[in-house]
């Protein structure tokens, strides 16, 4: 009888896949907070505030990059050790946690669509976990040693940094970028190294390759030269990739190019490199090499929507994603032809899909207005600079018009609170959709109601 009570009790603590990973990032948020708030984790030895050390963490566990306090002015050595391991940690987080989900769902599928999806997919690869988390890590370390590797020789040969300097802020800025965080050890950012490549490029081709998601990755390395294999999940992301990188660099190009506080004061070459760096990193990364607070309200507007739209699903970068978005358009396109079912590539997409992009669109898009709503009311700031923010916290991005030094306590705990959830909300959303399996035995007569 004991043993009979006890069996439902325990059923009914198991927790769902995404209150797992949310439990277990609010721990790593916390336990950040506790870390940054000890004396000696600040260059002062006072102890950062209990606001400041959450924002901060919150910041380095979503990886989002938005900072209140001067990173390499107010945190000490330890500090700033403690902000890494919290970037990396959250960035191998959500890609494991990503992967998983994306196990579990193909596990739930019969014989024959498990035989079809690895057919057509080829993406992961692995049939146990161990091996899937075993293969995110060892992707993240080997880009993170190139990424440091080049790094490091340009600012000890460049900028004649000591050999300790320079392995520092190599190995800083490299597990930054692959992570999509846009944590610098600078006070201006990157603002200071604007016009040169062996710096820039590094960083935003890390940027590009954290955002593309494992599975994207994983395949490329298996089937790069015979695209005819690809997934449709890794021809919409290299496509959308491609395309709001070319149109995010032209349009931050173009509309910055006479401006002498940003663009204006470079050569045409820097410029051209400088507006590129500004769209990689819109795509959620949220380094600077120029003044974003002096681009004009065009550029921040059309960053606005790079930073909502975000990248890959799977990898470390924030925003609705470049899927939801496709799959968004193509839903859009489809109901305008007058078609019956949506088709990319070749293939039919599945209708589950259509919701599970419109819902989680639709939730993003009610969070940041709902967000910026509240940051008005307790800054009284204009439109364009608090939207900025809250679309930069929701979308994991981290960058700023340079609002965030000077915000209220209740403004910092509302962009910590869009930060957790733009990092994890569309994320366990997604996956507890996919993962509900309710079957509805019966049916309710259809009807349609007029629309538009």
């Amino acid at each position: 009888m004991d043993a009979t009570r006890r069996g439902p009790a325990r059923r009914g603590l198991r927790l769902h896949p995404a209150q797992t990973v949310v439990l277990g990032f609010a721990a790593a948020v916390l336990a950040g907070t506790a870390l940054l708030s000890l004396p000696f984790a600040t260059t002062t030895g006072t102890g950062a505030s209990f606001v400041d050390a959450l924002f901060t963490a919150t910041s380095a566990v979503c990886v989002t990059g938005l900072v209140v306090v001067d990173t390499p002015i107010y945190w000490s050595s330890f500090g700033q050790v403690v902000i890494l391991l919290l970037i990396q940690l959250g960035g191998l987080g959500i890609m494991i946690f990503a992967s998983l989900i994306g196990l579990v769902l193909a596990r739930k599928l019969s014989v024959r669509s498990r035989l079809n999806t690895a057919a057509e997919a080829k993406a992961v690869g692995y049939d146990d976990v161990r091996g899937l988390v075993r293969g995110i890590v060892l992707i993240s370390l080997v880009v993170e040693a190139a990424t440091f590797l080049l790094l490091f020789l340009r600012f000890v040969f460049g900028y004649g940094y000591s050999l300790g300097d320079a392995a520092w802020h190599a190995l800083f800025h490299s597990v930054s970028s692959f992570n999509n965080a846009g944590f610098a050890l600078y006070s201006d950012n990157l603002m200071g190294f604007v016009s040169d490549p062996f710096i820039c490029l590094p960083i935003a081709v890390a940027v590009i390759l954290g955002g593309l998601g494992f599975p994207v990755i994983m395949q490329l390395r298996k089937e790069f030269r015979r695209p005819l294999h690809w997934s449709m999940n890794t021809k919409l992301v290299l496509w959308a990739t491609v395309l709001l990188l070319v149109l995010g660099t032209v349009y931050i190009t173009l509309i910055e190019w006479d401006n002498p506080e940003t663009l204006g004061a470079l050569d045409p070459g820097a410029r051209i490199l400088a507006g590129f760096f500004q769209s990689v990193q819109a795509r959620t990364a949220g380094f600077n090499s120029i003044d974003i607070a002096a681009m004009h309200s065009e550029s921040w507007l059309g960053t606005d929507v790079l930073m909502f739209i975000g990248a890959g699903p799977a990898g470390t970068a924030g925003g609705i994603k470049v899927t939801t978005f496709a799959v968004l358009f193509f839903i859009i396109m489809t109901e305008l032809r007058g078609e019956g079912a949506v088709n990319i590539f070749g293939k039919r997409l599945s209708r589950a899909v259509h919701r599970q992009a419109i819902t989680v669109a639709l939730i993003a898009v009610a969070a940041v207005m709902a967000g910026t709503l509240a940051l008005m009311f307790i800054t009284g700031l204009d439109l364009d600079r608090v939207l900025y923010e809250a679309i930069s916290a929701f979308g994991t991005v981290g960058l700023s018009t340079g609002i965030t030094y000077d915000l209220p306590d209740a403004a910092k705990l509302v962009l910590v609170a869009l930060m957790f959830l733009g990092r994890l909300g569309p994320l366990t959303l997604g996956s507890a959709i996919a993962l509900r399996d309710r079957r509805i035995l019966y049916e309710y007569p259809k009807e349609r109601p007029a629309i538009g």
